[in-house]
């Protein structure tokens, strides 16, 4: 039996479900780009697969549509993989464990990928439907969205038509998005040398924290794991000497590190005075975080005696000084949108290699002169100190559009459908709008989707109340967009 299976609207949970059987991870989408070809395929729908495994499928104009604009709907298919330590879920193979909870979705100890499998589940549901009345529409399922929207710039636009786009990526129902942040992925790599040592060795953890999304909720004042590792060796280091030997910190470039560790050795005495500073930094993270970060939690752990390669002190040091100077979190606030954060730096993934430290960063920001200063700022730092620099997956911001024709239907449909105004908003997360706005001349856009929480986290939920809404907004929408 179907987990979700009794639940409305039908197809649209149904496809939903059968997305999460199939392993979709960034970087691993072959699978489910096939899945979408061959649903084309059996409905006798044209379609394109490109070299990317982006997949774009049309639907002619249902009978009294065939002059309205052409509009693409889009989405993408990869989701962010995230478990909890305790979890043996493998991404590459194993299907997602879903559960419901009230009016929820979630799966069992990961992300559940509503970010943005539910965009996919609504396409394939209105694809199939030939009840519907709606324009022509061109489906766009890009690939590799959550790691720097790599799948919408290889895409090639030139086949398409569309002149609104009805992007399906946003997490708020009531909310129309009419506007993103660029952004880019910032690489430092920082060389360091070893040397071997033999000492007590103890775990440094720094766990507790509640992540979420570098964009969408890197102004709720939620801490970065990494940075706060690399406060405590600093300050610790004013009562304990230790050598570091290892050091990680999240898994996502995208996603606020929730857990960070350091492998340090140290005498029995210098371990414990870690331990006890440990005790005592976690009640001032605690204090500093009060109401957005509470769960913070430094511990050291004694693994025994052993021989470990440790850095150099001189590259300690660098180390140190990178991470605490990294221009991590908000940058600066829009001055014209009251409470839209402009500029933002995230230092999602950090590891400690044989050769060097390495930190992969998301950069944002809907002003591109602002987002190259932060970048070459990154890069400055990293070059001061002997590293190399390189920026990955750059994206242009998507402008807010004054004259914009599909707003104002949308505008009205929710009018009419919730009794009340949606809030148009301008958002600091990431969006393939901004590619396909720079890509297609003209293009009118919308973002829309329901309500999901903590995407990008292992405590990610669906509201299931509110993908029902939603369709039938969208539905709506699609019905009254004839001119």
């Amino acid at each position: 039996m179907a987990v979700l299976e009794n639940l409305e609207p039908k197809r649209v949970f149904y496809y939903f479900e059968e997305l999460t059987k199939i392993p979709h991870g960034s970087g691993n989408t072959k699978e489910i780009s096939d899945y979408l070809v061959e649903f084309a395929k059996k409905r006798g729908l044209r379609y394109i697969q490109d070299e990317s495994n982006n997949v774009v499928i049309f639907k002619d104009a249902s009978e009294g549509y065939e002059k309205a604009p052409v509009v693409m709907l889009q989405g993408h298919m990869d989701m962010v993989c995230e478990k909890k330590p305790e979890s043996s879920h493998d991404f590459a193979k194993d299907a997602l464990r879903l559960g419901i909870d009230g009016d929820f979705i979630y799966a069992k100890d990961t992300t559940l990928g509503g970010d943005d499998g539910i965009a996919v589940a609504y396409v394939l549901a209105i694809l199939e439907d030939d009840t519907l009345q709606h324009p022509a529409l061109e489906v766009v399922i890009t690939v590799d969205e959550e790691i720097g929207l790599l799948g919408a710039a290889a895409l090639d636009t030139a086949p398409l038509k569309a002149k609104y786009l009805l992007n399906l990526d946003s997490e708020e129902e009531g909310y129309l998005w009419a506007g993103c942040a660029g952004g880019m992925t910032a690489v430092s790599k920082l060389p360091v040398r070893y040397q071997e040592y033999t000492n007590e060795k103890w775990k440094v953890t720094v766990s507790g924290l509640k992540g979420g999304h570098s964009g969408a909720e890197i102004d709720k004042n939620r801490a970065n794991a990494t940075i706060l590792l690399a406060r405590f060796l600093h300050e610790a280091e004013g009562g304990a000497e230790y050598a570091l030997a290892e050091l990680t910190g999240g898994q996502k470039d995208n996603a606020i590190p929730r857990k960070a560790e350091a492998l340090v050795l140290a005498d029995a005495e210098d371990g414990k005075a870690l331990g006890a500073y440990a005790e005592t930094f976690t009640e001032t993270l605690r204090r500093e975080y009060t109401g957005s970060d509470e769960g913070i939690t430094v511990t050291v752990e004694a693994l025994g005696e052993g021989t470990e390669p440790v850095l150099h002190p001189v590259s300690q040091e660098k180390v140190l000084f990178f991470l605490l100077h990294y221009p991590n979190g908000i940058q600066k606030m829009c001055g014209f949108i009251e409470d839209l954060v402009e500029t933002s730096c995230n230092l999602g993934i950090t590891s400690l290699t044989p050769e060097a430290l390495c930190g992969t960063a998301s950069v944002r920001s809907s002003v591109g002169s602002a987002k190259q200063a932060l970048a070459d700022k990154i890069a400055y730092l990293t070059e001061f100190l002997g590293g190399s620099f390189d920026i990955e997956g750059d994206y242009p911001a998507w402008e807010y559009r004054q004259d914009s024709s599909l707003r104002p239907v949308m505008i009205e449909v929710f009018r009419e459908m919730y009794g009340k105004e949606p809030e148009v908003k301008v958002i600091h997360a990431g969006l393939e709008c901004g590619l396909f706005y720079e890509k297609i001349p003209g293009l009118d856009c919308v973002s829309l989707g329901p309500d999901m929480q903590n995407i990008h986290t292992t405590e990610e939920k669906l509201s299931i109340s509110s993908v029902e809404r939603v369709w039938k907004y969208l539905l709506e929408v699609l019905k009254r967009i004839r001119a």
